[in-house]
């Protein structure tokens, strides 16, 4: 195929329209529910105070910021995909940004601005013309700043569409590559996301993995859950082409919302069954390492272990004649192959050792 060929064929995939709006519109937007900036991303995309500051100060100086990049989904409401942290202070300091139970937040008061000094204790609202807000005449300018938005249209292609997601956010503040598979999750199908976020919360799960607080805020309890349900019955002619796992799980989520409620549902139960089993086979110690020459239990979660006996399990569908003691003699006996011996996965990127444990753990329980 050409350059030429792949041209048209990819530009027909995103269908993007362009116009200026002032704050005022974009806020009335907001309000009506016509545009969704997600609050479940205010834990990842965060400014801090001096930031935001920055961005008031700027729209009220007329420099001109940023294009939003916005999509419109089925019933039309423009999902932001990229300028998050900018309209919700934005917002926020109009007085207007709700939470994600739809509370109104505190409105933003600026902090002293490298240009504005004076910015320092001003916030929107209050009575105009007093001390520490600003005047109609500075209001009626910022809400009718103008900033470019690109709507990406309805019949853009998901997968497109999500893409270009990922470009535009994969520079900026999030912290973990499960974050920004997070954000794309919402915004393809908030029910989905809701989904994963129930599952990752089952007891028997964080009981059997056992993370620190640390990895639970950055979501890696998320990303287990989604290597679970992503990996679990996965081909093994796809495991040799799998390639880079954190860029594999992130195509995958466009997977996972074509899944109907009934293939949820199934899923969940396996899961469900699956981390039971694992906790009464031995709790936080199932998927540790096990040394057979000291027939004890060594090192923090393993994920040689998640891939070869929870998806071992999981690839079954949870079996009911698959026990709590059956699943613990598997794993002695995982451990206990020549093939698996302490350091096998030594200078092994994640997909190679996959190739291997993947399959061990589905005959594992055959």
């Amino acid at each position: 195929m050409s350059l030429e060929v792949e041209l048209k064929k990819y530009r027909r995939q995103i269908a993007t329209d362009a116009y200026p709006m002032s704050i005022g519109e974009l806020a009335n937007l907001y309000r009506d529910g016509e545009m969704d900036i997600h609050p479940e991303f205010q834990r990842i995309f965060r400014w801090t105070p001096g930031q935001k500051t920055r961005l008031i100060e700027s729209i009220l100086l007329g420099i001109p910021l940023p294009s939003l990049f916005v999509a419109s989904n089925e019933e039309g409401v423009w999902d932001v995909v990229d300028g998050v942290q900018r309209l919700s202070t934005i917002f926020q300091f109009m007085g207007i940004l709700r939470d994600e139970d739809g509370e109104l937040l505190s409105p933003f008061v600026c902090e002293e601005a490298p240009f504005l000094k004076s910015l320092e204790g001003i916030s929107y609202e209050g009575a105009i013309g007093e001390p520490g807000s600003l005047s109609s005449t500075q209001r009626l300018d910022f809400k009718r700043a103008r900033i470019d938005v690109k709507i990406i249209k309805r019949q853009s292609d998901n997968r497109a569409k999500y893409d270009l997601f990922q470009r535009l956010n994969s520079y900026g503040s999030v912290a973990t590559d499960q974050e920004l598979r997070n954000c794309l999750l919402v915004s393809l199908s908030k029910t989905h996301y809701e989904w994963l976020v129930s599952i990752s919360r089952d007891e028997n799960f964080l009981a059997v993995l056992e993370m620190q607080d640390r990895l639970i805020n950055e979501r890696y309890h998320m990303e287990m859950a989604l290597r679970f349900i992503t990996f679990r019955r996965i081909e093994e002619p796809r495991l040799s082409k799998i390639g880079n796992i954190g860029e594999f799980l992130t195509e995958e989520i466009v997977s996972l919302v074509e899944k109907s409620p009934g293939q949820l549902g199934e899923e969940e139960d396996v899961f469900r069954r699956t981390f039971q089993i694992l906790r009464a086979a031995g709790g936080s110690e199932v998927l540790r390492k096990w040394n057979p020459a000291s027939g004890r239990t060594e090192g923090p979660f393993s994920l040689s272990a998640f891939e070869a006996i929870a998806l071992g399990i999981g690839f079954h569908n949870a079996d009911p004649s698959i026990t709590s003691e059956i699943a613990a003699a598997k794993r002695i006996e995982f451990w206990s192959m020549p093939q698996f011996a302490p350091g096998f996965s030594t200078g092994k990127r994640a997909d190679e050792r996959m190739r291997r444990t993947i399959p061990a753990g589905r005959e594992l329980f055959a």
